[in-house]
């Protein structure tokens, strides 16, 4: 810690903290922690498997499902370990260069996974609205450019935000009020005005997952038209259980993570337990819940997964 003036000192490191008022039962609380690491870890691992050994799953759908598992590893890497830490050994420090490195992670995951839904609304699109053209339009290339352009949007948005934060004396306070790092949780700790960073991180939010949330929700109300356009009641339960996964992974996704945003910019005054525990749900829940409605829901993925495992 070094003095910047008589009365201001820049930290070095930041202290992560648990789930307020529940200090004395971390231990307890890391507990299922682990357990929902390992599964996740696990789900998503055994559905990337799954998907490359078998010939019959290289299609669009599964290609982008892969990627989706391939996003939420990233997220479980990039900030279990450090959540792990606090709650086993009470390792609260982190380096500012690290707490930068990690919020710069976190946030750019969540561009590419907010991306990675809106190709898996394109694909049931596609397929129920313009079924005859499918294989022409979801070719593989054609797919391989889709998902390396919005990763790259994903990188490319967020690669200013540690920079934004790296100009600031940190003064404050270095407690940040989760066990991970968080661009708009860092910011607040600044002694500095941070409008730009404020401005910006609203700004690519509207632009890459509002902008994605948008347009699923336009391909979801042209995919409901077609479907009441067909004859018969059954077609039309048909083409809408194919949609069934994509929209429970849509909502575990966007609703945390709207639900966060509102209370951080615009909520005063609400219980400091709300959005921490909001941000383990947007954190955990995802990577849980996405292979197993997946497995669940897609005949062909539980087949091949049956198969691999009774083998």
């Amino acid at each position: 810690m070094s003095a910047v003036n008589d009365t201001t000192f820049s930290y070095a490191v930041f202290l992560l903290s648990g789930i307020p008022g529940l200090e004395d039962v971390h231990l307890w609380i890391s507990i299922p922690f682990c357990f929902i690491y390992v599964i996740s870890t696990v789900g998503n691992s055994v559905i990337l498997f799954i998907i490359k050994t078998d010939p019959s799953l290289h299609e669009p759908m599964y290609i982008f499902l892969s990627i989706l598992a391939l996003t939420d590893l990233g997220y479980l890497i990039s900030t279990m370990p450090t959540i792990l830490g606090v709650y086993l050994f009470n390792f609260r420090e982190i380096g500012l260069h690290a707490c930068f490195a990690q919020q710069y992670f976190i946030a750019a995951l969540q561009c590419t996974e907010s991306a990675v839904l809106l190709l898996m609304a394109f694909d049931r699109f596609i397929a129920i609205c313009n079924p005859l053209r499918y294989v022409s339009i979801l070719t593989l290339p054609r797919i391989a450019k889709m998902g390396l352009a919005f990763v790259l949007r994903g990188v490319a948005v967020t690669f200013p935000l540690p920079f934004l934060l790296k100009r600031f004396q940190y003064c404050r306070a270095n407690v940040l009020s989760h066990c991970y790092c968080l661009h708009q949780d860092i910011m607040k700790l600044a002694c500095a005005d941070i409008t730009v960073n404020s401005i910006y991180g609203l700004t690519i939010k509207i632009l890459t997952m509002g902008l994605d949330l948008l347009l699923i929700f336009f391909s979801y109300v042209m995919i409901l038209k077609t479907v009441l356009s067909i004859a018969t009641h059954a077609e039309c339960l048909k083409a809408l259980n194919t949609c069934v996964s994509h929209f429970c992974t849509v909502l575990l996704f966007y609703i945390p993570e709207i639900s966060i945003s509102v209370i951080n910019r615009f909520v005063k005054g609400s219980s400091p337990l709300l959005p921490v525990l909001l941000s383990y749900i947007s954190l955990m829940v995802p990577p849980l819940m996405n292979p197993l409605v997946y497995s669940i829901k897609s005949k062909n993925l539980r087949a091949s997964i049956i198969k691999v495992f009774s083998k």
